[in-house]
């Protein structure tokens, strides 16, 4: 039995859907339980709990051979990070009380960087869970393929998308959820000793003005990328309703200034940036 947390997601759900195609059983992890009946219709069980409970996650994990963990996303945290560090203690005490055979956890590239940004969140989710007893596995992930979701509209509309990701031409580790999904589910089909990195990517990387050409090519339309200048991120972010949007700033400069970075050779996925974006754009393609 697998217990997968964060299966109403895009990456939970596609590594739930993986694992039950295989015939292996399954224990769905979710907050909602109207969101997540689906996945009993499917057939796997389902458990409710807050990722900040440790009582429901320790009778979610329990029994269980091994346990996909999926961080909730704070994209606005308070300074110091409260919001993870209080999901960090729950987990690591669900973990030791449950002791499941083995854990994989979906980290990001960039994790080890030692300067503070967005990204710090689940470095601080490896540090502590890097001590617990049971074999465990951080997939640190490039940027997300299916980020480029937020650009399709404006492309649509103006033929232009602003990135935040720059030079234009420079190519950055994106990966899709797809190939993320499918090395979670392979990590936890397998068995290991200790603590175990796994750094992943797509084929290659990918710059904003491939995003534009892929996007000209599906949308049937000339689109092109248009830098947001760093002067402006701060008034934008805070318009758009953050309170604290110094941590994503830092990670964007991260990814431009190349100190969010891999630490080893990653692992390259199959998943192209024109297979990830039709996705998007034409569902069921």
């Amino acid at each position: 039995m697998f217990v997968i947390t964060g299966v109403t997601g895009q990456v939970g759900g596609i590594v739930a859907a993986r694992l039950l195609k295989a015939g292996v059983p399954i224990r769905a992890v979710a907050r909602n339980a109207e969101k997540a009946a689906e996945w009993k219709e499917k057939g796997a069980e389902l458990a409710l709990a807050e990722m900040t409970d440790a009582d429901a996650l320790t009778k979610a994990f329990a029994g269980a051979d091994g346990v996909f963990l999926l961080i909730p996303p704070t994209f606005d945290p308070t300074p110091g990070f409260m919001e993870v560090r209080a999901v960090i203690a729950a987990l690591k005490t669900a973990l030791l009380s449950s002791r499941p055979a083995k854990v994989v956890c979906l980290s990001t590239i960039g994790a080890q960087a030692r300067e503070p940004n967005l990204l710090s969140q689940l470095g601080l989710v490896e540090q502590t869970l890097s001590a617990l007893p049971m074999p465990i596995a951080f997939l640190r992930a490039g940027w997300f393929m299916e980020n480029t979701a937020w650009d399709i509209a404006p492309a649509r509309e103006t033929c232009v998308f602003s990135s935040f990701l720059q030079p234009l031409d420079q190519p950055y580790p994106m990966v899709s959820v797809l190939d993320v999904a499918a090395k979670a589910a392979e990590l936890l089909q397998h068995e290991w000793v200790g603590k175990q990195v796994v750094e992943l990517m797509g084929p290659e990387g990918v710059t904003p003005n491939d995003i534009a050409a892929v996007l000209s090519s599906i949308l049937g339309k000339p689109v092109r990328a248009e830098p947001v200048a760093r002067d402006t991120w701060e008034q934008i972010f805070t318009d758009q309703g953050m309170q604290n949007p110094l941590p994503r700033m830092r990670m964007i400069d991260g990814f431009n200034e190349g100190w969010i970075r891999f630490e080893g050779e990653p692992v390259k996925g199959t998943t192209t940036l024109d297979t990830a974006m039709g996705r998007l754009i034409c569902p069921g393609r």
